[in-house]
C-alpha cells in the first residue's frame, strides 16, 4: 500500500473531524467494538451493513457495522475457543492497562452488539448449562450457545477525536458469514436501532451514506482481504493528534 493512499485516508478523517468539532468538555473515549461480517461465498465479496434510525442523536440515518460499548457482562460471559495470539497481542498494544480479560471483553462486545442489533448469533453449542452474566446475554443462554472467539480477526482501531459529545476507542473485527449459527427475527424494523440490514457488495458501497471512518475501514478490509488476511499484515490505528488524524501500525 502506498504512502500516498495512507495519507489520503488520514486527510479525509482529519477534514471530517475538524468539521464536526464542537466546544464540549473533554470526554475520555469508551472501549467499544464492532463486528464486520464478510460473505465471500460468491464472485463478489459482500459486507453486512445496517442503516441507523433517523431519530438517533448519534450518526442518524447512516450505514454502519453493528457495534457499541463494552458492558460489564462482556468480561464475565463464557466463550468457546480463544482469540488468535496475533489478535490478542495487537489488542494489547497502545493500551494503558492491557490485559487478556480486556481483549477478550472487546471481542465479546462485538459479538453481543451484533446479536442485539441484527439478531445473528456468532456462537457454538455449549457443553452444558450457560449462565448469562447480564440480560444482554440471556438469548445465548436460552439456546445453550456460547459466543465463539476463534472466527474473529482484529483488523482496525479508531479513536473518536475530542470535540464530540460521545467518544469511542473502537476495535474493528471481521468474521466470515459462515460463523453465524442461528438468528432471531424481528430485530430490524422501523422502530429499531437499525431500520435496514443488507449484504452489500464492497465495491458498491461508495454511494451509501456513511461516516468517513466506516468507508476507510471498508477500504482497509478490502486491502487485507486481497492479502488473504495474513497474520503478518499490521493493524491500522487511527487517532487524532495536533489537529491531524495519524495512522500508525499495530504490528
Amino acid at each position: 500500500m502506498t504512502d500516498t493512499l495512507l495519507s489520503d485516508r488520514s486527510a479525509r478523517l482529519t477534514q471530517e473531524a475538524l468539521r464536526m468539532m464542537k466546544p464540549v468538555p473533554y470526554r475520555r473515549p469508551r472501549d467499544a467494538a464492532t463486528l464486520i461480517l464478510l460473505d465471500r461465498s460468491g464472485a463478489t465479496a459482500k459486507v453486512l451493513l445496517g442503516r441507523r434510525h433517523a431519530g438517533h442523536s448519534f450518526m442518524p440515518g447512516v450505514f454502519v457495522f453493528p457495534g457499541g460499548s463494552v458492558d460489564a457482562g462482556d468480561r464475565l460471559m463464557a466463550a468457546h475457543g480463544t482469540l488468535d495470539p496475533d489478535c490478542s497481542r495487537r489488542l494489547a498494544e497502545q493500551v494503558v492497562r492491557p490485559s487478556a480479560t480486556r481483549a477478550r471483553a472487546l471481542a465479546l462486545a462485538a459479538i453481543r452488539e451484533t446479536f442485539e442489533e441484527t439478531g445473528l448469533f456468532i456462537a457454538a453449542p455449549a457443553d452444558g448449562p450457560v449462565a448469562a452474566p447480564s440480560p444482554a446475554w440471556a438469548a445465548f443462554a436460552e439456546r445453550a450457545l456460547v459466543p465463539t472467539l476463534a472466527p474473529l480477526r482484529f483488523v482496525a482501531r479508531a479513536i473518536t477525536p475530542p470535540g464530540r459529545n460521545k467518544r469511542f476507542d473502537t476495535r474493528f473485527f471481521v468474521a466470515e458469514a459462515s460463523a453465524v449459527v442461528d438468528r432471531i427475527d424481528g430485530v430490524i424494523g422501523p422502530d429499531a436501532e437499525l431500520v435496514e440490514l443488507d449484504w452489500v457488495p464492497i465495491d458498491q458501497t461508495a454511494d451509501l451514506n456513511m461516516a468517513v471512518i466506516t468507508r476507510i475501514v471498508l477500504e482497509e478490509i478490502a486491502d487485507q482481504a486481497a492479502a488473504g488476511f495474513s497474520a503478518a499484515t499490521p493493524v491500522p490505528l487511527y487517532r487524532f493528534r495536533n489537529k491531524v488524524f495519524m495512522r500508525t501500525a499495530l504490528v
